[in-house]
Parts: C-alpha cells; sequence; structure tokens
C-alpha cells in the first residue's frame, strides 16, 4: 500500500478531498500540519509521494533546496481537452535562461516518461515586433530567441518561440509553456486555474529523489482531489 504525506492547513477543502480520496484509492494516508514535518515527508525514503494540501509552506522549497539544489517546478493541467505543464509558477524561479533551459529540459523527460512527446512553447514579454519598444521587451525576446536555440542544440524537443502569443500556443496543442519568469508564469496560473477553473493536478517539482506535489493554499475541492490522484499515479509509475 502507498503512503502519501497531505499537508492541512486553515483551508478545509483538503480535509473534503482526502475524504472523497480515501473512499475510492487503497492509500495510507499521513498528515502534516507544518513545514518542518512537510519537508521530513519529502526527505523520508518510506513515504511514496507528499502533496502540499493547503498549508501556508512558504519554506519548504527553500528547506529542500539545502538537500537538492537543482529544483524547480511545473504546474500540471489537465482536463477539458487541455494538457500541458506551465512553468516557471514559483515567484523567485526561471529568473536566467539557464534556468529556464533546465526547466525545459525536466518537463520534457518528465513528460517522455509519461510516453507523451513534448512540444515546447517559449513565451517572452512581447511580439518579435515589439523589439525595441522598451529595454525589458527586448531583453525578454533576446532571451527567448536564445532559449530556443539552446533547447533545440541540446535536445530532440518539438520547441517554437511563440514570444507573448499564449493563445497561439495552447491552440496548437503544446504541452509544455514556458512563461518569461515566475512572476508571470505564477500570474498566468493564477488566471487560468484560480479564476477561470481551469483543472490543475498542482505543480510537480523537479530534481528531487522522491514525489512532492506543491497545490495552491485557495484550491478548491475538486482541485486537491486531482492533486492528490496525480500523486497516486505517480507513486505507481
Amino acid at each position: 500500500m502507498k503512503t502519501i504525506a497531505i499537508g492541512i492547513g486553515e483551508n478545509n477543502n483538503i480535509v473534503k478531498a482526502i475524504e472523497i480520496f480515501e473512499n475510492k484509492y487503497n492509500v495510507n494516508i499521513k498528515l502534516i500540519y507544518n513545514d518542518n514535518d512537510l519537508v521530513k515527508s519529502i526527505l523520508d525514503d518510506k513515504i511514496d509521494a507528499v502533496v502540499r494540501g493547503s498549508l501556508a509552506a512558504s519554506g519548504v522549497i527553500k528547506e529542500v533546496k539545502k538537500h537538492f539544489p537543482e529544483i524547480s517546478r511545473a504546474t500540471y493541467v489537465n482536463g477539458n481537452g487541455r494538457e500541458f505543464l506551465l512553468t516557471p509558477v514559483g515567484i523567485d524561479e526561471g529568473n536566467t535562461i539557464e534556468d529556464k533551459l533546465k526547466i525545459a529540459i525536466n518537463c520534457g523527460e518528465f513528460l517522455k516518461r509519461l510516453d507523451k512527446e513534448p512540444k515546447i512553447a517559449i513565451l517572452a514579454d512581447g511580439r518579435k515586433g515589439d523589439y525595441g519598444r522598451s529595454e525589458k521587451i527586448s531583453k525578454s525576446i533576446d532571451e527567448s530567441e536564445e532559449l530556443t536555440k539552446l533547447i533545440k542544440e541540446k535536445t530532440d524537443f518539438e520547441v517554437k518561440n511563440y514570444y507573448i502569443l499564449i493563445e497561439q500556443a495552447l491552440n496548437e496543442n503544446c504541452n509544455v509553456i514556458i512563461a518569461p519568469d515566475g512572476i508571470i508564469g505564477n500570474i498566468i496560473f493564477r488566471t487560468l486555474i484560480l479564476v477561470n477553473s481551469w483543472p490543475s493536478c498542482g505543480a510537480i517539482t523537479f530534481g528531487i529523489n522522491g514525489i512532492y506535489i506543491d497545490t495552491s493554499r485557495d484550491q478548491t475541492v475538486e482541485g486537491y482531489i486531482r492533486s492528490l490522484i496525480f500523486a497516486y499515479k505517480l507513486a505507481n509509475i
């Protein structure tokens, strides 16, 4: 029987989600009530998967990085005809080309483990024709083009620079969306998932030995159920 550790915070939707989840899956649930115990669970080889749940958990990633410095995350959106990884989603992540290259490779390799072919979309702060409108926009466009080039050189993944046109990337069924930085990625996540209720399974964490699904403190019952099912399925691969 698999063991999944789940964080319990102020949002009681996670408690309701656990009750529904336990009725459908044969799994051992371990409830976690603070950051320290959540970190211990992530590092515990006897625990098959960890879900942040509704814990604030602001220091968890920082603490885990002491053991696994190369951590990155991507939100897995799956439902209503949409399936893709959105990254970076941490507001302090994806600040350099090197960071985003690492994230892109992690996402592509993860999809391949699920027997899916990566189709990566690179985003920037503006259209290609917006170059020169500001130093920030030009820098972002330059970086998006360099990142696209590096991914082509270092992987066999399909990749295309969509600049600011995220709607085209989604319409063309890209399954990895690389935002210009973690702040923009986090805003995209909140707009799609928390405002428009697109179905998210939580953020998968790369660069660690175990399985850690990072979830929002503000998720619905249905959202937490998706995260629990996602963790359970990954634990059984």
